[in-house]
C-alpha cells in the first residue's frame, strides 16, 4: 500500500469538501458485521498526490500496530472501560452478552447476558452499544444499545448488582425504542459527552437509498444523531439548549441529522471535539467533523449527498447549508468504514492527536489530525480486516475488536 500523507484546511462553520481519497462501498446490506459486497459500477478516480510525494513538513507518519490483547470472543460489537478506577475493560458480542476483561482475562461470568430480548440474526442486528454513566463509579448506572426481538432499535438503561462483576438484569429500564421494519443500518453507538449528555447514533432504518427519506426528516428519529439527559425527566429529559427544541415538526431528541448509518462516533476526551464515521452507500464513505463549540444541528447531507457527492438527486443536488466530510474514500479502500477515537494516551507518543479509522473489508487504515489550521490526512500501514469497534481504556489507550476473529486488540504505534 502507497503511504499518502497530505495537509488540508480546516474551516470554520459548515465545512466544505477538503478531501477525496481511495474508495469503498456501504450497499444496502454492508455494515460493520457484513459481508463484503461484490464490486458494481465505475470507481471515483482518487485525488492523491504524485507517488513518493514528501510529507509535510512537521507532520509524523506513525508506525502502527495491532496487538492481540485477548481472544475467544464471539462477534464483539465494542469495547469501552467503565471509568471507575478498576481497570477493567467491557466487551460487547453481537449476539447479547457484555463481557469482562480483568487481569488480562476474560471473567468467568458475562457482566450482562441480554440474548433473550436481543435480536442478532441479521448482520447488523444484535448488541450494540454501552455506555457507562459519567458517576457509574458511586450509582453503578449504564446504558446499552440493542435491535429488539421486535426490530425496534432500542436503547435501555440497567444498574450494576451488588457484585461488582455482575449487572442486575431486573433493573432495565427501557428508554425507547425505534421501530424499523429493515435489518440494516441500525446505528448504535451511545457515548457520554463532555457536558454529561448521552448521545445516540441511528442509522436511517435500511434497505438501500433510505426509502422512507428518514435521514432528512426531522421528525424521525431515524438517521440522526441524539442527545439526551439521563438524569432527569422520565424515561429521560431533553436538554434545553438541543437545536430544535419547541420547533413544530420536529423531534427535540436530535443533535444532527443527514446520516445514513454513523456506525462509530467518538469524543476527542481532551479537546471535546465529536468525529462520526458514516457508512456510505455504494460508493464513498465518510468521516464527519463537529467541533466541540457547536450548538448542534449540523445537517450531514444524506440521502441528498453521499459523502461530498450528489446522491438523490444523482446531479445539480442543492448542497445549501449541507455539512460535507473531512475526509472520504471511494470503493478502492474497501466497503465501511469503522471509525475510531482521538488518541490521547501515553504509551505511544507517535499517535498521539491522530483519529482513526479503518475499512472493515479491506483493513485500509488512516489517521485524521489537526494541525493547526489544517486537517492531516495519512495513509497507515494497515490494520486486521473485519475491525467492527475502537475503544478506550482509562488511560486513553486505544483498542480494537476484531468481528470474525473475536480478537481485543491493543493499538500501538511508534
Amino acid at each position: 500500500m502507497q503511504l499518502r500523507n497530505r495537509m488540508l484546511p480546516a474551516l470554520a462553520g459548515p465545512f466544505t469538501l477538503i478531501l477525496a481519497m481511495v474508495a469503498c462501498d456501504g450497499s444496502d446490506g454492508s455494515g460493520p458485521v457484513a459481508t463484503p459486497p461484490p464490486a458494481t459500477g465505475t470507481p471515483a478516480a482518487p485525488a492523491t498526490p504524485p507517488a513518493g510525494s514528501p510529507a509535510p513538513t512537521g507532520v509524523a507518519r506513525p508506525t502502527v500496530t495491532f496487538e492481540p490483547f485477548v481472544s475467544d470472543f464471539e462477534r464483539p460489537t465494542f469495547v469501552t472501560n467503565a471509568g471507575d478506577g478498576s481497570g477493567r475493560m467491557f466487551v460487547t458480542e453481537k449476539g447479547g452478552l457484555i463481557r469482562l476483561i480483568q487481569d488480562g482475562k476474560i471473567a468467568g461470568q458475562p457482566f450482562l447476558n441480554v440474548t433473550p430480548i436481543v435480536k442478532s440474526s441479521g448482520n447488523e442486528q444484535g448488541l450494540l452499544g454501552l455506555a457507562f454513566h459519567p458517576d457509574f463509579d458511586s450509582n453503578g448506572r449504564f446504558f446499552i444499545a440493542y435491535t429488539a426481538q421486535n426490530n425496534d432499535n432500542t436503547v435501555a438503561e440497567y444498574k450494576v448488582s451488588g457484585d461488582a462483576g455482575r449487572a442486575d438484569p431486573g433493573s432495565a429500564k427501557i428508554l425507547f425504542g425505534v421501530a424499523d421494519q429493515f435489518a440494516n443500518h441500525n446505528g448504535g453507538m451511545l457515548a457520554f459527552g463532555p457536558d454529561g449528555y448521552l448521545y445516540i447514533s441511528m442509522g436511517d432504518g435500511g434497505s438501500g437509498g433510505d426509502p422512507q427519506g428518514n435521514g432528512q426528516n426531522l421528525n424521525a428519529l431515524l438517521g440522526k444523531l441524539l442527545r439526551i439527559d439521563v438524569d432527569t425527566g422520565s424515561p429521560y429529559g431533553i436538554p434545553a439548549d438541543n437545536p430544535f427544541v419547541g420547533r413544530s415538526g420536529a423531534r427535540p431528541e436530535i443533535w444532527a441529522y443527514g446520516l445514513r448509518n454513523p456506525w462509530r462516533f467518538s469524543f476527542d476526551r481532551e479537546t471535546g471535539d465529536m468525529w462520526i464515521a458514516d457508512v456510505g452507500q455504494n460508493a464513498y464513505e465518510e468521516v464527519d467533523f463537529q467541533a466541540a463549540s457547536s450548538n448542534g444541528g449540523e445537517n450531514y447531507g444524506w440521502r441528498t449527498m453521499e459523502g461530498a457527492h450528489c446522491f438523490n438527486p444523482k446531479s445539480g443536488c442543492n448542497q445549501e447549508g449541507l455539512v460535507q466530510p473531512v475526509a472520504e474514500y471511494d470503493r478502492d479502500g474497501g466497503c465501511s468504514v469503522t471509525g475510531g477515537y482521538v488518541y490521547r494516551g501515553n504509551t505511544s507518543p507517535a499517535l498521539r492527536g491522530h483519529y482513526l479509522y479503518t475499512d472493515y473489508c479491506s483493513g485500509n487504515l488512516w489517521s485524521l489530525r489537526l494541525n493547526g489550521d489544517e486537517f492531516v490526512e495519512t495513509e497507515l500501514d494497515g490494520a486486521p480486516e473485519f475491525i467492527s469497534s475502537f475503544g478506550e481504556d482509562e488511560a486513553g489507550e486505544m483498542y480494537a475488536t476484531g468481528d470474525r476473529d473475536g480478537t481485543v486488540y491493543r493499538v500501538v504505534a511508534r
